[in-house]
């Protein structure tokens, strides 16, 4: 019985921690496009209306999806990465390659497709990856990546939705 106890109190703790951590990376995503305007705007009920729950935890809350976990990882079709949250065009399969972190990654987005914003959550500093259109959030570009950019532009693919070229 007593295992059990402190079983359950290291998980109460872990998952308050979490929680905590969640909601401390959620008000910065939120402050930071708090003076933004896109042109694709919802209500957050309808943003939960149009997304799956993990897609808004991606898209709307900067969440991260498990590494490994995307099918879009191992897609190598040709074709276009739109944004789950409004369809715009991301991502040309062209520049697409294997970063071996387990989420999709681009050399390159396409124009005037994405914008990006200084991330300091989690006591780090990144380039946080958002869509033009909708500023739903992408992932993070690094600048580990392969020639000609140099650029990693690490996506979740719960963010992303693929259509593959007309042959």
């Amino acid at each position: 019985m007593a295992c059990s106890r402190r079983i359950f109190f290291r998980l109460i703790g872990a998952a308050s921690l979490a929680g905590g951590t969640l909601a401390w990376r959620t008000a910065g995503a939120a402050d930071s496009n708090a003076t933004t305007s896109y042109e694709v705007t919802h209500s957050d009920a309808d943003w939960h209306k149009l997304l799956t729950d993990a897609q808004y935890t991606v898209l709307r809350e900067a969440g991260t999806e498990r590494p490994f976990s995307s099918p879009l990882n191992n897609e190598h079709r040709v074709g276009t990465f739109a944004c789950a949250g409004c369809k715009l065009p991301l991502f040309s399969s062209n520049t697409k390659f294997d970063s071996g972190t387990g989420w999709p990654s681009f050399w390159q987005p396409l124009d005037h497709a994405v914008i990006t914003h200084t991330d300091k959550s989690f006591g780090m500093t990144r380039n946080e990856v958002l869509c033009r259109r909708c500023g739903s959030h992408l992932g993070h570009v690094f600048d580990d990546g392969p020639k000609p950019t140099g650029l990693r532009y690490c996506m979740n693919g719960l963010a992303l939705s693929f259509t593959p070229s007309a042959a």
